[in-house]
């Protein structure tokens, strides 16, 4: 037996609400949609920047030297970010053009990100380096992103997640790393034990930051992806 009201049934009930129940009904449909729709761009932000950091950090992982230095290896990981956070993340963009207005925001945004980072780490170096280097990294980024889809209200909100899930992405990452040197896998060899530990080190990376992005587009977005 179908227990189910029929859509008539629910409407003429909808009608017998009075004008406080009808805002309230409508306001706790707008906030699951927005809830949602955050979880969404989220979980698409991160595994997309997952994918493309397993293949930034691959150089890291699997040549090193390529750059020449290690300046240049990061100059080359930051090309694959560059590169390749497009194809996987314009999706987040709300209207059209999507591919052509996240790059054209992406673009200044992470070079800026990875330039401040660069400049902690290599001026501050160790732990409080990359502690100021994510900091400055992601507010810059938070910045240039906000200022690029309207800046909506809320900046500080989607900043701070986009703060909090980069570095815990990335110090995560770094942990995952510094243990598997040191615990190992039998009967692998330094090396390949190496290379694992690297690229999950950027796996981490990636979720983190791009689970960030997803979150802080999202929210600056709000509005935007509602009248869609």
């Amino acid at each position: 037996m179908d227990c189910a009201m029929p859509s008539d049934t629910l409407a003429k009930q909808d009608c017998h609400l009075n004008p406080n129940e009808m805002r309230c009904r409508a306001s706790a449909s707008v906030f699951v949609e927005r809830m949602n729709s955050l979880f969404r761009s989220t979980l698409h932000g991160g595994l997309g920047f997952a994918a493309v950091s397993l293949a930034a950090y691959s150089i890291w992982a699997f040549a090193p030297r390529l750059g020449g230095s290690e300046v240049g290896m990061y100059v080359l990981i930051a090309l694959v970010f560059l590169a390749g956070s497009g194809l996987m993340l314009s999706g987040l963009m709300a209207g059209e053009s999507r591919m052509w207005r996240f790059y054209r925001m992406f673009l200044p945004a992470f070079i800026g990100y990875a330039v401040l980072w660069s400049a902690a780490w290599f001026g501050i170096h160790g732990r409080t380096g990359e502690w100021v280097g994510a900091l400055a990294g992601t507010l810059f980024f938070a910045w240039v992103a906000w200022r690029a889809v309207g800046r909506a209200s809320g900046f500080w909100a989607g900043a701070l997640m986009l703060f909090v899930l980069h570095t815990a992405g990335y110090f995560t990452g770094g942990m995952w790393m510094y243990r598997m040197l040191a615990r190992g896998i039998e009967g692998w060899t330094k090396p390949e034990v190496a290379v694992v530990a690297k690229l999950g080190w950027g796996l981490f990376h990636g979720l983190g930051f791009g689970a960030g992005i997803g979150f802080a587009l999202g929210w600056w977005q709000r509005k935007v992806t509602e009248k869609e």
